[in-house]
């Protein structure tokens, strides 16, 4: 208990915000100075009241975006104080008005909390003769604080806009990174060991993780296109891109180059040539991370830092060991199939320079976008549909929001029956409080508890000591500052600092004393405990409830991807669509979601956790086997033989194994059985034998300068028997045995074109074809490894049983 107490008080959200603190404080301290100079201190806590409400949207991204969450949160506060205002006086009515206002802003983002805190802070107020006009003063206090965030506007319009463009270079950049680190170097496994608990040393001693840098330059990216989403102008009307799309465009390409670049390197670690080629390329990509770098610099610093070379010493320098090692495989002394690989490899770090000599002229040329018109908030469909949707599905958003209207009740219900002074301090504290999962509830409980007995004593203290409402006033600046610049870093901070400021807001005209400390404290007290018992006691979330269908839905949308991907290697895309990219992205961040919302529930199931983290690890791994594919298949119109066959069978294995998890069959009284552990494939989807797939060797071991792999089938057990397979891995073992075979004539038949005089640096369709087929063969060997672990994972994850164990990329 107390260990997670200090773990609560400890926990760093986010950065300070000085200037959000110092805009939203003067919006408070103007209104209250100004009235107790002029003898209307009751209007000028009308309008601090409006101005701190409104600050408490602490607006994001980019200046349009948060002028139109300013606007709106102007506007609720306004009807609220106003519906408040009517209230006043009427604590019944009170009770049965606020809870639905709470469940509305709970359901639709851009209410948010800020109506049903309007309403409260209003209704608990002494009646005022004339509603309209208070209504009209908290209406002034949000213009007020609205005006002073947006100042900044005209000089910093693009800030955000650089910010998360120079992010999203930083982290492709560091995927670069993860590849390059993971060429010759040793084992690392002992400096991963030690636990450190400095970030940056942390950085510099322990090896990157490659899967953790691909997501987190994937959700760079997203950021970046939804940050560029916000700015109105878009394209101006013109048909080309604008800048900062074909940047983002640019990164996006770089960052699907470097999934094939280190497929290609994984491929090239298993079969690699005789002659030397880690250090080479080893050095290629860091200087091409050390390059990508440098633009990010420059994006975020309007210019001011360098953008680094056009040329590459160390891309020359890969060139030239690469064109040995071909000459080597044409001449018989390297493996030919091995040498076409490394040839893979630093065509990959080509096309990776190309983009980012592109990025480069689109950063030296400036980011620039144009001026638009203001546009509505975006509520992303009907909220009427979206409530009906949620209603029938019981989702967990309509659970979450039922429980704080619920919650919200039953404290202005008590607060109401046992007429309780200063009783609205319950409620807040119990509508702030209650989150989407047990662990989150606890914490913020916790913290408000914590921050808000601190912050109370220190509030009376003040309120005691303060001789007149201009000192009060400059206190009050003070905590407003500190509050609102901190409240990003952790909520303690908030409360902590908070709670006095909104002691003595609400009461600036009338200060209060001692007492009322103490019963702030004790009613926030008990709002955290009726806040604990509603969770505990109302019904859970629902989160387990939807896996099946979500692990069906993570299925299909990668089988949907893997048909792509057959089309592209089959010449009938240019690429992969994007959409379909997200579609999995998003599908696999769903998972993961769900993942850390069941891990704090108060009593985690902890195999399902573990099944769902291999899930979701191995549904980033699929989904980069199959970008690597595509990105290998692209370049020239060729025959690549088996390979779409490949793709449409792993589409229809995933197809049906998301078919049995999104309708599983209910079992009868003749055919129910105990449910098998997570290691047994399922009854209604056989989950595919994950042993090594058996092709034919012969026909790549009968050229000696073609080395295979062992790939041989299943030895059999001590009985006699081999292991059973499904007929589907039958037909797939059937069809990795062509690809083999058909590599293997393609590698003869170039042998045999350069021994009959063709120019060994002639780009014949044979040298087009044995450079694809070569990678993309590797490539698929590793997608059906790790879409039977998917399916194995899911199939595991939809039930209870033993969890399955984390696997290494294959």
């Amino acid at each position: 208990m107390l260990w997670g107490a200090r773990e609560a008080y400890a926990k760093i959200e986010g950065r300070a915000a000085p200037f959000y603190g110092l805009a939203s404080s003067l919006a408070l301290a103007l209104p209250l100075l100004a009235g107790a100079l002029t003898g209307h201190a009751t209007e000028g806590s009308m309008i601090a009241l409006g101005a701190y409400l409104v600050s408490l949207r602490a607006p994001e991204g980019p200046y349009g975006a948060r002028a139109r969450n300013l606007a709106a949160a102007t506007i609720v506060v306004a009807v609220g104080a106003t519906i408040g205002g009517h209230l006043s006086g009427h604590i019944w009515l009170a009770v049965a008005v606020v809870p639905p206002i709470v469940a509305l802003g709970s359901s639709v983002g851009w209410i948010g909390p800020t109506a049903g805190l309007a309403v409260l802070l209003t209704a608990v107020r002494p009646r005022a003769e004339d509603v309209a006009f208070n209504g009209f003063l908290e209406l002034l206090g949000g213009v007020l604080v609205s005006v002073l965030l947006l100042l900044p506007w005209t000089a910093l319009r693009l800030r955000p806009l650089r910010t998360a463009l120079s992010e999203a270079a930083e982290a492709v950049a560091e995927a670069l990174d993860a590849v390059a680190q993971d060429i010759g170097a040793p084992d690392a496994s002992a400096l991963n060991a030690v636990d450190l608990t400095n970030p940056d040393l942390a950085a510099v001693v322990h090896k990157p993780d490659w899967e953790e840098r691909r997501r987190a330059a994937a959700r760079a990216l997203t950021a970046a296109r939804t940050t560029y989403g916000l700015y109105r102008a878009g394209r101006g009307g013109q048909d080309e891109p604008t800048r900062p799309e074909r940047l983002i465009e640019a990164l996006a390409r770089i960052l699907q180059e470097t999934v094939a670049l280190r497929a290609l390197v994984e491929a090239a670690r298993r079969r690699p040539p005789d002659r030397d080629w880690e250090m080479e390329v080893h050095v290629a990509i860091a200087a091409l991370a050390a390059r990508l770098r440098l633009l990010a610099g420059a994006t975020g610093t309007t210019g001011q830092t360098p953008l680094g070379s056009v040329e590459s010493a160390a891309i020359r320098r890969l060139g030239r060991q690469s064109e040995v090692i071909r000459r080597a495989g044409l001449a018989g002394d390297e493996d030919l199939v091995a040498a076409a690989l490394i040839g893979q490899i630093r065509r990959s770090i080509d096309r990776i320079a190309g983009s980012m000599e592109s990025a480069r002229r689109i950063v030296a040329g400036g980011l620039r976008i144009s001026l638009g018109l203001p546009r509505p908030l975006d509520t992303k469909g009907s909220v009427w549909g979206r409530a009906g949707t949620a209603v029938r599905t019981r989702s967990p958003t309509f659970r979450q929001v039922t429980r704080v209207s619920l919650a919200v009740a039953l404290a202005m219900a008590l607060v109401a029956a046992l007429n309780l002074p200063h009783g609205h301090w319950l409620t807040i504290t119990v509508m702030l409080c209650m989150r989407g999962t047990y662990g989150d509830t606890i914490e913020r409980v916790v913290q408000r508890v914590g921050g808000t007995a601190i912050g109370s004593a220190i509030a009376a203290v003040l309120l005691a000591l303060a001789p007149g409402q201009v000192t009060a006033t400059v206190v009050l600046f003070v905590f407003a500052l500190a509050a609102f610049a901190l409240r990003s870093v952790n909520f303690t901070y908030w409360a902590l600092f908070g709670t006095p400021l909104a002691m003595m807001l609400m009461d600036f005209s009338v200060p209060s004393d001692w007492t009322a400390a103490g019963e702030r404290i004790a009613l926030t007290i008990a709002g955290g405990l009726v806040t604990v018992l509603a969770t505990r006691l109302l019904w859970p979330a629902g989160y387990a409830e939807r896996l099946p269908v979500q692990l069906g839905h993570l299925l299909g949308v990668h089988a949907d991807l893997a048909r792509a991907t057959a089309a592209v290697v089959e010449d009938e895309h240019e690429r992969l669509p994007h959409d379909k990219v997200m579609a999995a992205e998003q599908a696999t961040e769903a998972i993961t979601e769900a993942r850390n919302r069941l891990a704090k529930e108060r009593v985690p199931d902890t195999e399902r956790i573990a099944c769902l983290r291999a899930a979701a690890q191995t549904a980033h791994r699929v989904r980069d086997h199959l970008i690597a594919v595509a990105r290998m298949s692209r370049e020239e119109e060729i025959d690549s033989g088996p390979a779409p066959r490949i793709l449409d069978r792993i589409a229809d294995q995933l197809e049906e194994a998301a078919a049995a998890l999104e309708d599983p069959p209910e079992p009868t009284t003749e055919t129910a059985a105990p449910a098998p552990d997570a290691s047994t494939p399922s009854s209604s989807v056989t989950a595919p034998d994950i042993s090594p797939p058996a092709p034919a060797t012969s026909a790549l071991a009968s050229d000696a300068s073609i080395r295979v792999p062992d790939t041989s089938v299943p030895a059999p057990d001590a009985a006699g028997s081999t292991p059973d397979t499904s007929e589907a891995d039958r037909r797939l073992d059937e069809q990795f045995a062509d690809l083999d075979t058909y590599l293997s004539k393609i590698a003869r038949r170039r042998r045999a074109e350069v021994e009959a005089g063709v120019e060994t640096d002639a780009f014949t369709p044979l040298r087009h074809t044995l450079l694809q087929v070569s990678g993309v063969r590797y490539a698929l060997r590793s997608l059906r490894g790790d879409a039977d672990d998917l399916i194995e994972s899911a199939l595991a994850a939809s039930r209870p049983g033993p969890p399955v164990e984390d696997k290494p990329a294959r």
